[in-house]
Formats: C-alpha cells, sequence, structure tokens
C-alpha cells in the first residue's frame, strides 16, 4: 500500500467558470483535507466574483496558479495535466464540498496497480429529504462511474495520464475519456470506500433552458462522439432528479 501523506504533496486541477456561489466553501475543503501543493485554476474567462475569490485565497497561501482558457472541459482539464508537478494529483469540480479527512481516507484504496481513485459523488438535491433516495442516489453514482467514470473528486496517479489529449469537442464525457486512457495503460480506476463529496450544482443548472441545452451537450457527447450507449439508460433517472427541482428552481426563470 502506498502512503502518500507520508511521502509528498498533491497538485490539485480546478476548473471554474462563474463559480462564486459555492467556491469558497469548496476550496475551504480542499486546504483542509488535501496536503496541497499548488491550486491549478483553469477558468473559462469568470465574470463574477470567482477570480476575486481565488486572489483571496492566493493571498493567504500562496499557491494558486491560474489560467484563463476559452474552450471545453475537455481542453481545460487537458491544459491542467500539464501543469500538475507532482506524483499524485487531483481533480476537484468547483461545485462540490470533500468529506472531512478525504486524503487520509484515500491511502486504504491505494495500491500498486491502481491509477486513480473517485471519490462517491452525492448530488444535494435541495427539495429532497427522503433517505432512501440518498441510498438510490449512491447506487446509481457506483454505477455510472464503472460505466462512464467521473472527475467531481478524483486522485489520479501523473504517469497514468502522461501525454493524454483529450478530444477538444468532449464539453461533457471528457471523465469517460481519462478513464478508458488510464485503464489502457494497465491501471485500475476504481470507487474509494470511504471517500466522497457533496455536490451542490449551480443554481442556473435547474433552469429550463439550461437544462435542455445541458441535454444536448450530453447526448453529442455521449453517443457521437464517445458512443456510451449503454450509459444512456442512466438518463431517465437523471431526468427524474431534474424534475424534482423544476418547480421550485427552473419554472421561474423561463
Amino acid at each position: 500500500m502506498i502512503n502518500l501523506r507520508a511521502t509528498m504533496q498533491v497538485d490539485v486541477v480546478l476548473l471554474t467558470k462563474n463559480s462564486d456561489h459555492l467556491l469558497v466553501k469548496c476550496l475551504t475543503s480542499i486546504y483542509q483535507n488535501v496536503p496541497l501543493k499548488t491550486l491549478v485554476v483553469i477558468d473559462g474567462f469568470s465574470t463574477d466574483r470567482t477570480l476575486k475569490i481565488l486572489e483571496k485565497f492566493n493571498q493567504k497561501f500562496g499557491n494558486v496558479l491560474l489560467v484563463q482558457l476559452d474552450g471545453s472541459r475537455a481542453k481545460a482539464r487537458t491544459e491542467g495535466i500539464r501543469h500538475v508537478s507532482t506524483e499524485w494529483f487531483m481533480f476537484v469540480d468547483s461545485d462540490v464540498i470533500l468529506c472531512k479527512d478525504w486524503f487520509k481516507k484515500v491511502q486504504g484504496d491505494l495500491v500498486d496497480d491502481v491509477g486513480a481513485v473517485w471519490g462517491l459523488n452525492v448530488d444535494v438535491l435541495p427539495n429532497v429529504r427522503d433517505k432512501r433516495i440518498l441510498k438510490f442516489q449512491i447506487l446509481i453514482a457506483r454505477q455510472c462511474f464503472k460505466l462512464r467514470g467521473g472527475t467531481h473528486d478524483i486522485l489520479i496517479l501523473y504517469k497514468a495520464v502522461e501525454g493524454i489529449q483529450i478530444p477538444d469537442q468532449l464539453h461533457a464525457y471528457e471523465d469517460a475519456y481519462i478513464m478508458r486512457w488510464i485503464r489502457a495503460h494497465g491501471y485500475k480506476t476504481v470507487v474509494g470506500n470511504n471517500v466522497y463529496c457533496l455536490h451542490y450544482k449551480p443554481p442556473e443548472n435547474w433552469q429550463l433552458q439550461n437544462g435542455i441545452a445541458q441535454a444536448i451537450v450530453e447526448f453529442k457527447c455521449g453517443l457521437l462522439y464517445s458512443h456510451m450507449f449503454e450509459y444512456t439508460f442512466f438518463y431517465p433517472i437523471f431526468m427524474l432528479y431534474w424534475s424534482l427541482q423544476l418547480p421550485l428552481s427552473g419554472l421561474r426563470h423561463v
């Protein structure tokens, strides 16, 4: 078993664009729960308070590297990997909060043939409190990772992705491309046993117009570019999650 905490720090690659709705809490959870060397931020030219928040954290910790870039999530992730300087690194989405002791807990999942460990992604549905739905979410999340992968909160061995060039058209399903690359190079990708993040989607995600636009991107990247036909069987479940929020969130902005 590999003990990363005893040997090194890790870089974290964070993609942002107008992420101020949760960014302070997200960054706080990173700094509290990861032995961070450099926070590599790939920003899509934010116009909200995102850059001001990043500057405050850089003033406090002095280890924020900001790169501004136009383009897809695939292009942003490829660029982020280019700036990694540590043996292991993390992708963390800007709309998640890491669980307590994330990095400490992940140690139990690290063995020699593992190239990536994903923390379970738990979508926070503001209008839903039923624990049965939460358990169902967790089950679906695990199954989705097996088919597609995930980048919400994932620890990756750098040499397992060294030289990767994710196709620029993948504004979605770039996670699937990364997982396929890692597995093709002889490493396992696993779901961590005790690590997770809470996923707070941006408020605009629940708007009807944005929901339709994102669905189109999902279908295009999933079917046309990635040929992940089996994964599309989960789409009705995702639409159910979205519809649970629509009465309180989406219809206000139609």
